[in-house]
């Protein structure tokens, strides 16, 4: 696994550097060399925040972490990223038994019971062509957290959110 580490609003030192790499080289067994982890360093009001992501072929593995220190951050990013791939071991089986970019043997046994994923609601709308401001403004007036829309600008579907810190997001697709 080849890791690529940035760090943002400050200068992650090489020793924090070669942590990472350490603490990530645990989860190299679980992939093949081909996949790359991108973890993310940022300092946020006094706080470091970790933001790990492996990108296998079909799923993606993501944790992220605020904490005091960033060692700490790391350490827990690492467990994290650990947890979610035993929890879901079966299920990423079923999915990917012929993969080559997981190693399923190495993974450990969750103590957790396994509950069944469920769809308990389905909701069917037509998608309405709008600009992304127009359906953050709709999102704000329904009072969700995310919206649905046609992008008029790129014609496709998109998703805008509210974020944690307040601001919006938007996901885009590509097909």
């Amino acid at each position: 696994m080849k890791i690529v580490i940035n760090s943002k609003n400050y200068n992650a030192s090489e020793k924090l550097k070669e942590t990472i790499e350490k603490k990530f080289a645990k989860l190299d067994k679980y992939f093949s060399n081909e996949i790359t982890a991108n973890v993310m360093t940022l300092r946020e009001k006094g706080k470091y925040k970790v933001e790990a992501t492996i990108n296998t072929k079909g799923t993606i593995f993501r944790a992220e972490v605020l904490a005091e220190d960033p060692y700490e951050g790391v350490d827990r990013v690492v467990e994290k990223l650990s947890r979610q791939m035993s929890k879901f071991k079966t299920k990423l089986q079923r999915k990917y038994k012929d993969h080559k970019d997981l190693a399923f043997a190495e993974l450990p046994e969750t103590e957790e019971e396994q509950e069944e994923i469920q769809v308990v609601r389905k909701k069917r709308f037509d998608l309405v062509p709008m600009t992304v401001d127009e359906a953050v403004v709709q999102m704000e007036l329904l009072e969700h957290n995310f919206f649905v829309f046609l992008n008029m600008e790129t014609d496709s579907v998109g998703v805008v959110y509210k974020r944690n810190d307040n601001d919006y997001g938007l996901l885009e697709t590509a097909y």
